[in-house]
Order: structure tokens, then C-alpha cells, then sequence
């Protein structure tokens, strides 16, 4: 079981833990990235609360960013946190 996240205020992140092939990795997300991605609206978020309310979503960019090969602890900024681009249509071919 991983750690609760936690915010350091020094480095205005949210620190937390995913675990990935029974392996706890380090990952942070900047309290910006959060405001900007999930509450751009708000001037008074939390950013423990606005994490929790989106963990799998930004939990699912730490597993892209380890599958791609980044390093541990895990930085995720904000084009980590972008949609993915939708598929292209395939079409058909020439008959």
C-alpha cells in the first residue's frame, strides 16, 4: 500500500505514490498544473483535494510516462496532462 500524497508547500507540489509492477514509484504534480488542468475557474482549490477527485486520470499519465522510459520520481507537467490525441480514421482502401 502506498502513502497517503502529500503537499510541500516548498516546491508547490503534490507528492504521491503508484504503484506499478508491485513497485511503489515517486511521482509530483505541480499545484499550477493542477489548477490550470482541472479548476481553472477557482481561486481557492485545494491541491490534495483537486489530486484526490483525479488520481486515476493523473495516475494513469505516471504508468505512460514509466512505459515510455522516464526516470524515477516522476514530474508530470502539463502536456502530461493533455487528452490523448483521438485516433485518425483509417480509410478504406482503393478498390
Amino acid at each position: 500500500m502506498s502513502p497517503d500524497p502529500i503537499y510541500d508547500q516548498p516546491s508547490g507540489t503534490v507528492r504521491f505514490w503508484v504503484e506499478i509492477d508491485g513497485v511503489a514509484i515517486g511521482a509530483s504534480i505541480g499545484r499550477q498544473t493542477l489548477h490550470y488542468r482541472y479548476r481553472p475557474t477557482h481561486s481557492d482549490d485545494d491541491p490534495i483535494a483537486t489530486y484526490t477527485a483525479h488520481a486515476a486520470e493523473i495516475e494513469a499519465a505516471v504508468r505512460r510516462r514509466v512505459a515510455n522510459g522516464a526516470r524515477h520520481p516522476v514530474m508530470l507537467r502539463d502536456h502530461d496532462m493533455q487528452p490523448p490525441e483521438p485516433p485518425q480514421p483509417i480509410s478504406p482502401p482503393p478498390a
